[in-house]
């Protein structure tokens, strides 16, 4: 992997384990500046992690994560928090404060990082509502809200301080049909008219390949396969196709490897 002035982020031989489970052996990627670039990959194949790691909540054992050009586990507490001023979470479960209005998860993330007069802030939470389509809830709690609804505030908070780069963990997770196209257009929209450049991880194949720009499919903690959607459909490679098609038969077995069942049953095979 070379390294581009043009990449916000890049990841070079990277490992990381959670005690004696291995979670990542050697993988390298990098995300271009403006893009949607997906992560894509099967539960527990560390998505989240490394979503994690490149915003510094945890350090790679070996490798390096570099983002707008600075080392991440390098950075002293104050460099690091400088940098996640640039950064936007969308998390998985939304991740809204319970005890705060719509309007006041929104503004709590610009005044914790910057010291402006509540006539400014005003406008920027109103606008970024306004964006998502829910200018209209500003003063309902996130209790009150429907599924899309609340994971359409999420989006509207990761993108309120008009950061460089925007993470999405699993976005789609639990969402109808609507509320799921919803978001996902939203998150394509937002990107291209904000300048914004995104990191969706899912498992959602279908919806990813009509969204973003660029994937990468890891597994048993290295890089699969890389590519534009349509690279990544006309792919022969076994593990690829067997992911990208959901289909039964491939490289990932549906019986976990084990002693023949009539030898576990203690029977003889002419009895099965």
């Amino acid at each position: 992997m070379q390294t581009d002035a043009t990449d916000l982020v890049e990841v070079s031989e990277l490992h990381f384990s959670y005690g004696e489970q291995p979670i990542f052996r050697g993988l390298s990627l990098r995300i271009p500046r403006g893009k949607v670039v997906a992560i894509l990959g099967g539960s527990g194949s560390g998505k989240s992690t490394l979503l994690k790691l490149i915003g510094g909540q945890l350090a790679p054992e070996r490798g390096w994560i570099r983002v707008a050009g600075k080392l991440v586990h390098k950075l002293s507490t104050d460099e690091l928090y400088a940098l996640r001023r640039k950064m936007g979470m969308m998390f998985q479960s939304s991740g809204l404060f319970t005890d705060l209005t719509v309007y006041e998860n929104l503004a709590f993330a610009i005044r914790e990082h910057y010291d402006l007069p509540e006539e400014l802030i005003r406008p920027l939470v109103l606008m970024k509502l306004d964006a998502v389509g829910l200018r209209g809830v500003r003063d309902m709690m996130p209790g009150d809200l429907s599924g899309g609804m609340t994971r359409r505030v999420a989006l509207a908070r990761a993108i309120v301080t008009d950061p460089l780069l925007v993470m999405y963990d699993e976005p789609f997770a639990g969402l109808d049909p609507i509320s799921l196209n919803v978001i996902a257009t939203l998150i394509r929209k937002l990107n291209d008219a904000l300048g914004l450049t995104s990191i969706v991880v899912t498992y959602d194949v279908s919806e990813s390949l009509k969204l973003v720009d660029y994937i990468y499919v890891i597994a048993e903690g290295k890089l699969m396969g890389e590519g534009t959607p349509d690279a990544l459909l006309a792919s022969e490679d076994p593990y690829l196709k067997q992911f990208l098609n959901a289909l039964p038969d491939g490289p990932v077995r549906f019986h976990v490897p084990a002693n023949p069942l009539a030898e576990e049953l203690k029977i003889t095979p002419s009895a099965v």
